[in-house]
């Protein structure tokens, strides 16, 4: 029998959850700088899941703030009554897409600019969280959206 000098210690492997800020000149320089620093540090994987949060500072300055007292003028004109909005007709409009089974395309705004076109069915409303869940046909995947995200049916 030969004795073999393998070593029995086996590392195990951990996941953290980090949030990383990353000065640059510009969104894409920082993501790149961040990139760059986990490449060269070695680490066996990593994945990137939320892109750039600004506005830290000025949140934090918000808060400092003190806020200015606003003069509210008063009007004695009695204002005529609007119709009612067109939330319900949307709801019905969605509620028929969904019955019908028809293709729909959404416009969807996701914020910090980003905007998204899908033509989608519409699989399930949740009036009571203002959810709207979509099955995207192109992608085919399955989408979630808050109702206050969709700009447009079309």
């Amino acid at each position: 029998m030969t004795l073999s000098n393998k070593s029995t210690t086996s590392s195990a492997a951990h996941v953290f959850n980090v949030d990383i800020l990353v000065e640059g000149e510009s969104d894409a320089m920082a993501l790149e700088r961040l990139i760059h620093l986990l490449n060269r540090a070695g680490f066996a994987d990593y994945r990137i899941k939320s892109g750039i949060r600004l506005g830290r500072r000025i949140e934090a300055l918000e808060e400092q703030a003190v806020p200015e007292a606003v003069p509210i003028e008063r009007t004695t004109a009695v204002q005529p009554q609007t119709a009612e909005p067109s939330v319900p007709d949307n709801i019905a409009r969605i509620k028929q897409c969904i019955a019908d089974n028809s293709l729909i395309r959404i416009l969807v705004n996701k914020g910090f600019g980003v905007r998204l076109n899908i033509p989608c069915r519409i699989i399930h409303l949740d009036e009571a969280a203002q959810k709207l869940t979509v099955y995207h046909v192109d992608e085919k995947q399955v989408y979630a959206f808050s109702l206050n995200e969709i700009d447009d049916f079309i």
